[in-house]
């Protein structure tokens, strides 16, 4: 690693008949060195030639044209030169500058060494680590197998969060699919009848909640739900603390994209029920069955059998709904005494992002992917089991 910068020196970019690139440096003294891989020496008057004030050979070496400069660039840029106290980088295409080394490489005990104080670095896992927890940066690409997963279940700190967390996320998902159907088919139920006036009127006003991006709905619920200033607590006349209080917090979040998600469940109940033959409910009535009995028995059981892949669909989308919990109020409030950033409406997703982009450990992307991967089979095979079950509303046919 490099440290502070100690000298400065004029450059020429060098080039012998094999490609090799080097260093032709002179210093604010007027002493002339030749730099190559293999370190910075001193050159004599006989060592350089000149054609008039431009340097032509320096040893096997030669200035670089235009053309091979402009090839070279990256090469140029990613030129060093070793010395004692440090390396020779270059700083433009005219100068380079010595850094002095803050952090020596001790190759026989694989240790890096703080020149300053002396503090020790050992190899763990990718990274290099001092006695006091220190970390070297960047590090480098290490095999960890499993040791990710391994850290979901045997980390306390972790397991006790993330099946709390686990359980909100099944739970927010499938009211979130419950609570937008329950309203979008009582919507869509009414809006069929051929009695209501203005049909495609309401029909365009309910969809546009579903027209709305749903981070610029997020923040807006997240005005209307503020405590001190919000519109709801306004118009109620109370202090309600909606995103503070954590039941609260999951009723707002659960509000919240219950609104987002009703106007999507109407559209796909109204064209379910247009698609069911009105002779079923007509030979029903007739065998004497009542509204609720013709509902039950017919319209709901058909349904089902059109809409149970799209729910499925929407309980998995659900499932990841990042957009909702992060931007309604960051998955908080925060769970007191947890040992990990958690929060009481955090579900997985949300969850994930704080272990790996705010948990103090930079960005670890190994964990976040790892937890992904346990997140998509949770999705799969809740998925999987959900196909299968929904076989049975057809049997009622």
């Amino acid at each position: 690693m490099s440290g502070e910068e100690s000298n400065r020196y004029q450059l020429e970019v060098l080039i012998d008949d094999a490609g090799q690139l080097a260093m032709y440096l002179v210093d604010e003294a007027g002493t002339a060195f030749l730099g190559t891989a293999d370190g910075l020496s001193e050159l004599g008057d006989g060592d350089v030639t000149f054609d008039g004030e431009d340097v032509a050979t320096v040893g096997a070496f030669r200035p670089l044209t235009l053309v091979e400069a402009s090839d070279l660039q990256e090469e140029i840029l990613a030129l060093e030169v070793p010395t004692d106290e440090g390396v020779v980088q270059v700083a433009s295409f005219t100068t380079a500058s010595e850094r002095t080394k803050s952090i020596v490489y001790d190759a026989e005990r694989d240790v890096m060494i703080e020149v300053e104080t002396g503090t020790e670095f050992s190899p763990d896992g990718g990274r290099y680590v001092s006695a006091d927890g220190r970390e070297l940066q960047p590090g480098w690409r290490s095999g960890v197998g499993f040791d990710n997963y391994q850290r979901i279940f045997d980390n306390s700190a972790i397991r006790g969060p993330f099946l709390r967390t686990f359980v909100w996320t099944f739970a927010f998902a499938l009211l979130s699919v419950v609570l937008a159907l329950s309203l979008g088919l009582f919507l869509a139920l009414a809006l069929n009848d051929e009695r209501v006036r203005g049909r495609r009127v309401l029909r365009s006003l309910l969809i546009i909640p579903y027209a709305i991006p749903s981070f610029m709905s997020a923040l807006v619920w997240q005005g209307l739900l503020n405590r001190d200033f919000g519109a709801v607590n306004a118009v109620l006349g109370t202090d309600i603390a909606w995103l503070s209080d954590p039941w609260l917090a999951r009723f707002s979040v659960l509000l919240v994209n219950t609104w987002l998600g009703f106007p999507y469940m109407m559209l796909i109940a109204t064209g379910a029920l247009q698609g069911i033959p009105s002779s079923l409910q007509e030979a029903a009535r007739v065998d004497g069955a009542t509204g609720p009995q013709v509902f039950r028995r017919i319209t709901f059981p058909l349904l089902m059998i059109s809409m149970s892949p799209l729910l499925i669909a929407a309980f998995a989308f659900n499932f990841n709904n990042f957009n909702v919990i992060y931007l309604l109020n960051r998955g908080g409030p925060p769970v007191a005494g947890s040992e990990t950033p958690a929060g009481h409406t955090d579900i997985l997703i949300s969850y994930t992002w704080r272990l790996a982009f705010e948990g103090g450990r930079g960005q670890d992307f190994g964990f976040a992917a790892a937890i992904s991967v346990v997140i998509f089979v949770l999705v799969a095979t809740i998925s999987a089991v959900s196909f299968k079950r929904t076989k049975a509303f057809e049997e009622l046919i």
